[in-house]
């Protein structure tokens, strides 16, 4: 019986030595750090090194700290930029506890390490979209090129601002080193590193896109109307020189059509000639002939003449009366 208690007695002193021993014994991984607290409050300095450590049992309680990069995701806000145009804004970060104690003081864990990132990274965020317009806050580098829409290749310099990219002073990248910088002296506070802080996407409020879209609507109205304008020039450019052309071959061939009918002209009045010359007769004939389409020519029913009697064309229509002129104008029948 004496036996038996000793052995519970033995055994029970060696579950309580035990206890005592894991009570005092902790473990510190490489991917953590350790603050000491006596009933609530940090005692000592962190703890940092990886390995087996001691601290008074039932009254210390170890308090675990993340020693690794940790992401912050921030809330998609809607705040307006300096132009007063709003978009939503989603942003995210990283960072790590570098100051353990005093995180562990003001903080204590990483849900509220995260609300206090959530305020002061939001409110960096909204004042820096606020001093800023919009375009600087959408293009990374105030360097790049705008590309071109192929349409609008060949226009010319009368182009305007049409494809053309505002300039800006700082870019997007400059604004997120200003949000980190600015939050950074804050965070420190807390014992945090801020080490990154990015745009992870900027959406258009409804207001805005629709803006935007007039303005596309707009740019390709103007591009519609410089191609309807060029292409009416190239049309009157295109109708004048046939005009010209046309009128150079009109001409052309009207001075063709002269001189061939003056050559032919020309040979026919040598034919008649030839051929009237021979005899008087032949001359009277021919001078007779002349004069009759001659007055087929200038006479018709409503002519009238008033004509010398010397007149050489009043000679044959003297004659139809029945008198014939002599050659001192004196009448004969």
């Amino acid at each position: 019986m004496k036996s038996q208690l000793i052995m519970a007695a033995g055994i029970g002193l060696a579950l309580a030595l035990l206890l005592v021993v894991s009570g005092a014994l902790y473990t510190v991984n490489e991917t953590e750090q350790v603050i000491i607290t006596q009933f609530g409050k940090p005692v000592g300095e962190p703890i940092t090194d990886a390995g087996l450590h001691f601290k008074t049992p039932f009254v210390q309680e170890v308090n675990r700290i993340e020693k690794r990069i940790l992401e912050w995701d921030g809330q998609r806000t809607e705040m307006p930029t300096k132009d007063k145009l709003y978009i939503s804004v989603d942003t995210f970060g990283r960072w790590r506890i570098t100051d353990p104690l005093e995180y562990f003081r003001r903080l204590r864990d990483e849900r509220s390490a995260l609300s206090r990132l959530e305020d002061i990274l939001g409110s960096e965020t909204r004042n820096a979209i606020a001093k800023h317009d919009l375009i600087e806050v959408i293009r990374t580098t105030k360097d790049r090129e705008p590309t071109r829409d192929d349409t609008l290749r060949g226009i010319g310099e009368g182009a305007g601002k049409i494809g053309v990219l505002q300039p800006i002073h700082k870019g997007r990248e400059k604004i997120e080193e200003e949000i980190k910088i600015a939050a950074k002296v804050k965070l420190a506070e807390f014992g945090i590193e801020l080490l990154d802080v990015r745009f992870k996407r900027i959406n258009y409020n409804p207001s805005v896109v629709e803006k935007i879209y007039e303005r596309m609507i707009s740019e390709r109205q103007q591009i519609a109307s410089r191609f309807r304008s060029e292409g009416e020039g190239e049309a009157a450019k295109i109708l004048g020189a046939k005009e010209r052309d046309l009128d150079g071959i009109t001409s052309a061939a009207y001075r063709r059509e002269q001189e061939i009918q003056g050559a032919a002209d020309a040979a026919a009045t040598e034919i008649y000639a030839r051929a009237y010359d021979q005899t008087p007769a032949a001359r009277e004939l021919y001078e007779f002939v002349k004069t009759m389409e001659t007055y087929q020519v200038v006479l018709d029913a409503d002519t009238t003449l008033v004509l010398s009697t010397r007149n050489e064309l009043f000679r044959y229509l003297e004659g139809a009366s029945g008198k014939r002129p002599t050659a001192e104008g004196d009448e004969q029948k």
